[in-house]
């Protein structure tokens, strides 16, 4: 018992991987062993609520199996301040250096406490009861949190330093959200090569990334053009094949413009490299958030952090609607007023223009697509079918030829060859 409670009152004191008894294992794990510190044989209700809370959560995360490797794994996606310093190559002081060796201490002598010597020392095995209790895997730590602990500090900053801090070494996709960070759980998963066609439009794209994540000079994107032409879905393409290398995507809503310094405020110290996705751009008239893009892109106090580009898409090459009667209003200076107008695009350093596809490049996109599937026996009909899509929406696009094989591929697959 009295081991139990000083593993307890160790957790209870955690400061820098605090964090961590806010995660569903961990913190189930921490209301366990506190129950089994208090153990009265004379109510050992909240004892066994306690274990059968715990291990359900143990299951929902994998961690029946291996509960020290789930719990240390967490430290190496816990946001705090080793972990940021980390990222960001500061040094770290000796002070800040021993909470950490101690924190993990106490974390990896809670994960090997087994359930045998929970329930002994606890006094609840004792109970009939305690002897049908489901039971863990204590199992092993992560690699980086394995051996002495000064080299447990030192893996662990190499770490950080390396893949980040935080929810950014475990997500790729985010949205700004509240002036916050919010990782995407579930993002598009397609990748360059799910995509057909403007292969030379996207490798200007690629090739730009590329630099960009080689700490050469790089531009800010425009993609813009017709609708439907695997503009945003270039964009998350590059996402998943580079993410291994190190790139993040944050999805900024154009209302949100004018809180971008705030944003690069969280991200700029970060090791990784970073592309701020506007989707659909596009304004009707010049009014804050247009202002703010001008500022943000070019001539801003807040200027845009080496380890960031800003990727955007729109169906108009000049962003800003306009009518006649703008270029014939009563202002002595239209001219200027004009100007204005066309100045944001120009900002982007690369504009690459996405047009819908005649016959010839539709019917390729569709070849293409076909072979991928393994539907190449079916192409004549898949052709012509695709033609007759097409007509009933408007025109010809990739995404127009993605909705016709989805619905042709099922009607294959099901055993309907009438397309």
């Amino acid at each position: 018992m009295k081991e139990l409670q000083e593993i307890v009152w160790n957790l209870s004191a955690l400061s820098v991987y605090r964090g961590l008894l806010d995660c569903p294992v961990t913190g189930s794990f921490y209301r366990l062993l506190k129950q089994a510190a208090r153990f009265n044989i004379d109510d050992p209700q909240p004892f066994f609520a306690a274990w059968g809370e715990f291990f359900s959560t143990a299951c929902a995360h994998g961690a029946e199996e291996n509960l020290s490797g789930v719990i240390t794994d967490g430290a190496l996606y816990d946001d705090n301040i080793f972990s940021r310093q980390g990222a960001a190559g500061e040094p770290v002081s000796t002070a800040l250096r021993q909470a950490v060796e101690r924190d993990l201490s106490i974390l990896r002598s809670a994960v090997c406490l087994t359930p045998e010597q929970i329930l002994a020392q606890s006094g609840a095995g004792e109970l009939t009861l305690s002897h049908t209790l489901p039971k863990w895997q204590t199992g092993e730590p992560v690699a980086e949190l394995q051996g002495d602990l000064s080299g447990c500090v030192d893996r662990l900053w190499t770490f950080y330093r390396t893949h980040g801090c935080g929810k950014f070494v475990k997500y790729r996709a985010f949205i700004w959200r509240d002036q916050q960070i919010l990782p995407v759980e579930y993002p598009d998963k397609v990748t360059l090569s799910d995509l057909k066609g403007y292969d030379y439009q996207r490798n200007l794209v690629v090739e730009n990334t590329t630099l960009f994540l080689k700490g050469l000079p790089a531009n800010n994107c425009l993609l813009y053009g017709d609708r439907g032409t695997g503009k945003s879905s270039t964009v998350k393409a590059i996402m998943n094949d580079y993410a291994h290398c190190g790139l993040r995507v944050i999805e900024m809503p154009k209302e949100s413009l004018m809180e971008f310094p705030y944003l690069v405020d969280q991200i700029a110290g970060l090791p990784l490299k970073f592309l701020i996705f506007i989707d659909d751009l596009s304004f009707s008239k010049q009014d804050e958030t247009y202002a703010s893009l001008k500022a943000v892109l070019e001539g801003g106090v807040a200027a845009r952090p080496d380890n960031t580009l800003i990727y955007a898409t729109s169906n108009r090459r000049h962003l800003l609607r306009e009518t006649f009667s703008d270029r014939e209003g009563d202002e002595i200076h239209r001219g200027d007023t004009i100007q204005e107008s066309l100045s944001l695009a120009d900002r982007f350093g690369l504009t690459v223009n996405f047009s819908h596809p005649d016959k010839a490049q539709y019917l390729a996109l569709i070849t293409a697509m076909a072979e991928k599937r393994g539907l190449l026996d079916y192409l004549p009909e898949l052709k012509r079918g695709a033609e007759e899509w097409a007509l009933t929406r408007g025109g010809r696009s990739p995404r127009c030829a993605t909705q016709y094989m989805d619905q042709a591929e099922a009607k294959i697959r099901a055993g309907d060859t009438n397309l």
